[in-house]
């Protein structure tokens, strides 16, 4: 059944849906964008273990009958939102009706811009449609390729939404989006040049060697890595990543972060390493890879907002403010937007961009040809 919106609340409430490189779950919220951006209600579900690990694997070109996996693996990751999305209407009161746009960004498992024939791709698994049905609402998907299509990289796409929302007249604000990779986004204080980019491993390499070594999905506060002593000669290896050099527009994933990379870098100098002291030195790796990034990108920001599930990572943050003195480290609960919301407001706000017939992307970010306007829709 097709639930029109009223003219009154027409475009006003947009749900936004985030499942990141990070796999550990979706995170769903509704926002109200009349009068600026205001969160109503934040849901989240992690995934269930067989669904994780078939689109872990679904990140590596191995295994068989791909194809048939990723279409199933997609209608489960469409039925973890649309749970999602019924708690977010069963917490607030509202009606199908009354919601705009799901944007709903889809499970990244290749994202190869501009490579083999000069374009490239970007795959996220989805199924929009199957979405609609469930839910009952509009639903805004495949967000990354027209930029694609347009010779950018179709990633970071959160750097708009972050100047709308965490920028500041005269002063540079940064943001830090730490997810299984991690995206800085450089605000400058005249309200309209942004630079975003992505810096490299997040929490993707810290997640993985955690689940395999303790069993556990994540290092809770860092307090594992804190118990471990860096490896100076693992962390000059993986620092050399000629990926972290780059000059932006880039992004990256687990195409290139990934376990086998990893394994590559233990086998020539820490084959016999202790695995905290692994861990100690990842967590520095990462830290290490967003302060660069900083120092290099930053344009002399003294702000530093953080959001993503590393932003609990308290000895990741630690180790972050520690290479950047003098710039003030927080999250962006400071700013009123705590840190697993805010990529889910962004997909709600670039699905909104959609429905307005706005560009969502930034050329200057993404390395685009020009503005675009991103996502395909699927009615309600």
């Amino acid at each position: 059944m097709t639930h029109a919106a009223p003219a009154s609340v027409a475009h006003r409430y947009c749900i936004g849906l985030m499942s990141g490189t990070s796999l550990d779950g979706v995170d769903g919220v509704l926002v109200d964008f009349s009068q600026g951006t205001q969160v109503l209600w934040h849901a989240s579900r992690g995934f269930d273990a067989g669904l994780r690990a078939e689109l872990l694997a679904l990140n590596r070109p191995e295994g068989h009958d791909e194809l048939h996996r990723a279409a199933l693996a997609a209608n489960g990751l469409a039925r973890s939102y649309a749970e999602v999305v019924g708690e977010l209407l069963a917490s607030t009161g509202m009606a199908p009706g009354n919601i705009a746009a799901i944007g709903a960004h889809g499970q990244t498992v290749r994202h190869r811009p501009q490579m083999f024939d000069g374009t490239g791709y970007t795959l996220q698994l989805n199924s929009p449609a199957l979405l609609a049905e469930l839910s009952g609402i509009t639903v805004v998907a495949d967000l990354r390729s027209r930029d694609v299509a347009a010779g950018g990289q179709g990633a970071p796409l959160v750097p708009a939404f972050h100047q709308g929302v965490f920028g500041r007249s005269g002063q540079t604000v940064l943001a830090l989006n730490v997810g299984g990779i991690a995206n800085l986004s450089v605000l400058d204080g005249d309200g309209q040049t942004v630079l975003g980019f992505d810096c490299g491993p997040g929490n993707a390499l810290m997640d993985g060697w955690c689940q395999a070594h303790t069993g556990q999905p994540y290092d809770d506060a860092g307090r594992w890595a804190a118990m471990g002593k860096v490896l100076p000669a693992l962390l000059d290896r993986l620092l050399a990543e000629p990926f972290l050099h780059k000059p932006p527009p880039k992004s990256t994933g687990r195409d290139l972060f990934h376990a086998d990379w990893l394994a590559g870098h233990l086998a020539a100098c820490a084959a016999d390493a202790a695995p905290a002291d692994v861990q100690a030195t990842l967590t520095e790796f990462t830290a290490h890879a967003c302060a660069e990034a900083v120092q290099r990108f930053g344009r002399g920001g003294r702000e530093l907002l953080v959001c993503g599930g590393g932003a609990f990572n308290a000895h990741l943050m630690q180790r972050i403010a520690a290479l950047l003195p003098g710039v003030a480290v927080d999250t962006t609960a400071a700013r009123g937007l705590p840190p697993l919301q805010v990529e889910a407001a962004a997909f709600a706000w670039l699905a909104r961009q959609a429905l307005l017939g706005l560009p969502g992307n930034l050329p200057a970010v993404t390395g685009a040809r020009g503005p675009r306007i991103l996502g395909a829709i699927y009615p309600a």
